[in-house]
């Protein structure tokens, strides 16, 4: 009899809310030893799929059956599913900022000894665990203490710790810079020559096309395409057309400028790391952005491009050391991140679930939160001035919800964005700063906000975009400057720019 070469087989998933088919006959076979990626838009219904595989939503609230091993599985709960070696790294991870390597490792699984924790054995087993993913730090360490990286390869090797066979990264990658980046891919293919097998969420074809061994895409909770492939062959064009359900041509939209008047202009702005005396973040930089321009940031991760962002936008990041803004030709002290709103400068942040979102409000909250004394009559808010202001913007952004009244932290990440963008507008800036506005959403939702931008763009918005990925800035942007290390290195418009060129000022001390 021919042994099974499938480690997982999820026949004829299907999962449904109230009112909402998330899942809909849904298969994925995924071969041992192997790295499955597995790409859909936001809201596809990967996460529901990894949630039913991993007893988040147990036995008897799906329908369709689990093979694993050769076994079929019925998990009431997640210790049953880490029991039978599968494991999860979320896309938000899950340590305590606060506890020690070691303690977050072995929580909920501590090694006891004649009634006690036996503390050496578990930072002996740490040490050796981190040594796996490539990490020589100290088990004792905080996890506040870490860059984002090597917090996601410690959860690789809490993972490892249980003796998993199957781990399971959703966008492992989504907030790593390009090195933290190849190291993980480089790890998962480590982790494959051991025997373990990886199934990836991922947006970022690139890393799928380097890496994996078969690509399954879902799209409106139905299993679309399923392949094959060699790594380093997969056809992109084929994974967004199955994604979207739709041919993208051209990934970024069409769109003819016509830049005016220059709205903002920063002068030799200087800014100090408040953390760290005399260290520079930004260093006399200089610049402007025009009506109905699009001006793209280009630098690698620490380059300063967000706390120059920031520091701009009512200096609510370091310390001012200098420079001057202007905005339509008049000298502006943006001393507050109020004063920077009222002279009609928006910020749309990087890490939109901690800095732009209140997760625990409604989309009707959000969206007018950033400027009440528009809903206010006489110094009291008026209900029902948000709820028609809130519905507008909702639509004119083809927001995805119920209504205006769920809560933020029920849509998905490209709906999320589209929230923030319309919080932002509903201030009616003339300066709108996007930092990473497409990060962890995936091709369609970005082509959407792709389109919102150029909108503003012809409004007479003038557009900041910064952004880590190149062919994002140079699709998208009028002119690009280039950041390294605080300075800024470089001006290049989109007819002279390409990746080539952009690194090369990205990576220098000087535009010389």
């Amino acid at each position: 009899m021919e042994q099974n070469p499938f480690i997982l087989q999820m026949q004829s998933i299907t999962k449904i809310f109230p009112g909402v088919r998330a899942l809909d006959n849904v298969t994925l076979d995924v071969r041992k030893g192997s790295i499955h990626a597995i790409c859909g838009e936001n809201g596809a219904g990967k996460s529901t799929l990894m949630k039913v595989l991993s007893g988040v939503y147990p036995f008897g609230t799906y329908e369709g059956r689990i093979v694993y091993m050769g076994k079929e599985m019925r998990f009431k709960n997640i210790k049953e599913s880490e029991k039978a070696g599968i494991a999860i790294i979320h896309q938000e991870l899950t340590m305590i900022p606060e506890l020690s390597i070691t303690e977050n490792i072995f929580m909920g699984n501590e090694i006891i000894k004649h009634g006690f924790i036996d503390w050496d054995t578990a930072k002996r087993r740490t040490s050796e665990m981190l040594e796996r993913v490539g990490l020589s730090i100290n088990p004792d360490l905080p996890i506040k203490h870490l860059g984002v990286g090597q917090q996601q390869l410690v959860e690789i090797a809490k993972a490892l710790s249980k003796d998993v066979k199957l781990l399971i990264l959703d966008e492992p990658t989504s907030a790593l810079n390009e090195s933290d980046s190849e190291n993980l891919l480089n790890l998962m293919r480590e982790l494959k020559a051991k025997d373990i097998t990886c199934i990836m969420i991922s947006h970022k074809l690139n890393e799928i096309a380097a890496i994996s061994d078969a690509v399954t895409v879902i799209r409106d909770g139905h299993t679309v395409d399923h392949y094959e492939v060699e790594a380093g062959h997969v056809d992109e064009d084929k994974i967004i057309r199955s994604m979207v359900g739709r041919s993208i041509e051209n990934r970024y939209p069409v769109h003819e400028s016509h830049p005016g008047d220059i709205i903002l202009e920063v002068s030799d702005w200087c800014v100090e790391d408040s953390r760290v005396e005399g260290r520079m973040l930004c260093k006399n930089s200089s610049f402007n952005v025009r009506a109905g321009e699009v001006v793209g940031f280009a630098g690698l991760m620490g380059a300063g491009r967000t706390e120059l962002a920031r520091s701009i936008f009512g200096r609510n990041y370091g310390i001012y050391r200098g420079g001057t803004i202007k905005i339509k030709g008049k000298e502006v002290h943006l001393t507050s991140v109020e004063s920077a709103i009222k002279h009609g400068i928006a910020y749309v942040p990087e890490d939109r679930k901690n800095l732009g979102l209140n997760l625990l409000d409604s989309i009707r909250k959000t969206i007018v939160s950033a400027n009440l004394d528009a809903i206010k009559t006489r110094g009291l808010l008026k209900p029902n001035k948000e709820v028609v202001s809130a519905k507008k913007f909702s639509e004119s952004l083809k927001i995805k919800a119920a209504s205006i009244d769920v809560g933020v932290n029920t849509l998905s990440g490209g709906n999320q964005q589209k929230v923030v963008l319309a919080k932002w507008m509903f201030t009616e800036p003339d300066v709108l700063i996007l930092d990473e506005p497409t990060r962890g959403i995936d091709v369609g939702a970005k082509y959407e906000i792709y389109r919102l931008i150029h909108m503003l763009a012809d409004e007479g918005k003038a557009i900041i975009l910064i952004s880590s990925e190149l062919p994002e800035l140079l699709g998208m942007a009028d002119r690009i400057y280039t950041i390294f290390e605080g300075s800024i290195t470089g001006e290049l418009d989109r007819d002279e720019a390409d990746q080539e060129s952009l690194m090369r000022k990205m990576t220098i001390t000087s535009s010389n």
